[in-house]
């Protein structure tokens, strides 16, 4: 593959994600996803096989499957797991903010390319949940629903990002990346009754 055809194929990539974000995926066409990208229309469905194959394909090239990966990982102890998914999930939401928009808008509303999502998305949580019911087993969290405390904390990693609905009543001060996973860091242990044992 040239590197104009990458070239090409990256800029329709670039325009999708900008496009699906801002207006979702449905009310996206392939005729704006061209004009944005300055691409002819027939190179969609020549490069990727339509609308459809352009999202799965944003999650190949924008999603981050090696980050929280391999035995190292699965092995980890709760406490350094959970920190480290903090971090990688917040870093890849300031990185992504688009993909981040997108993702969001499928789980809200269950749309049947979920089963896309899903498949990269699931082993980071089951990792999650492990994780918590490790830490709650060892005794060093403490939470009574093992359900409940892994959807608020996946809500409070994954949808921690100032929208343009609360705007009016945020300070809307830009912060760095090490001051967020600080909060959001703090915020999640005290939430789930961390306990250093001595």
């Amino acid at each position: 593959m040239g590197s104009e055809e990458n070239d090409v194929k990256l800029r329709i990539l670039q325009a999708a994600k900008k496009l699906f974000a801002q207006q979702g995926f449905n009310a996206t066409t392939v005729r704006q996803i061209c004009e944005e990208a300055g691409a002819n229309v027939s190179l969609v469905s020549y490069y990727f096989g339509g609308k459809d194959k352009v999202f799965e394909a944003l999650f190949k090239e924008y999603f981050p499957r090696d980050v929280l990966e391999g035995d190292q990982i699965t092995r980890m102890d709760p406490v350094s797991g959970l920190k480290l998914l903090i971090r990688e999930i917040t870093a890849y939401r300031r990185r992504e903010p688009e993909m981040i928009s997108l993702l969001q808008q499928e789980i809200v509303l269950q749309s049947p390319r979920m089963n896309k999502i899903q498949e990269l998305t699931m082993p980071i949580w089951i990792l999650l949940r492990d994780w918590l019911k490790l830490g709650r087993e060892q005794g060093v969290f403490h939470f009574r629903s093992l359900d409940h405390t892994f959807i608020s904390v996946i809500g409070s990693i994954l949808f921690h990002n100032k929208t343009y609905y609360f705007k009016q009543l945020l300070d809307n001060q830009e912060e760095d990346q090490d001051s967020i996973v600080g909060d959001l860091t703090t915020f999640i242990f005290q939430a789930i009754g961390y306990k250093e044992q001595s």
